[in-house]
């Protein structure tokens, strides 16, 4: 408590805009991050790239500014280009969960910064249980895969079970049902 005394917020600037990200998102948001996180932890034991949620700031323009977001989850491999508290590389992997404050961002701005930076894989998150993939073709993102979570195996749609697999690292492989686990 002692930090919000102090008036500690945890922010994102972009595109020159210092944006708020304090009052966390609710539970739901850690829980689906932490499923994500954990796995993908696991599938790069033993590798020198890393796994960050939450933690870490991400410039995705050091040349021309100090822009930087925090994305919920992201997979680094370059360490060289770790300084503190901020990543200045390209990371390999960028997950954002949407919350109610940051939705519109994360679809909009934050989407076209890690494409303009050359972020190969990107998941937007919904804790409604919708997960869209992008990939970058052409230094643009096209929506490869899309998912609304269905649980019941009795309906035609069921579809918890489907393998999704980090493009980047083939051998991380998790199940859409996986990824809202606990929610």
């Amino acid at each position: 408590m002692a930090l919000l005394n102090e008036g500690y917020r945890k922010q994102e600037k972009i595109n020159g805009i210092v944006y708020n990200m304090s009052p966390a998102p609710n539970y739901i948001h850690g829980i689906i991050n932490n499923n994500i996180n954990t796995i993908i932890k696991t599938g790069l034991k033993d590798s020198l790239c890393m796994v960050f949620m939450e933690n870490l700031d991400f410039m995705y323009n050091p040349e021309e500014n100090d822009d930087y977001v925090v994305p919920d989850v992201m997979v680094i491999c370059g360490r060289k280009y770790l300084k503190g508290g901020c990543y200045r590389g390209v990371p390999k992997f960028i997950v954002e969960t949407l919350s109610p404050s940051t939705a519109k961002r994360d679809r909009t701005d934050k989407k076209e910064a890690y494409e303009k930076a050359g972020v190969e894989e990107y998941w937007i998150v919904s804790p409604q249980g919708a997960l869209e993939i992008y990939y970058l073709k052409d230094k643009k993102y096209v929506l490869e895969y899309n998912y609304i979570l269905q649980t019941d195996k009795e309906l035609p749609d069921y579809n918890a079970d489907t393998e999704i697999t980090l493009k980047e690292f083939p051998h991380i492989k998790m199940f859409l049902g996986e990824i809202f686990e606990g929610i």
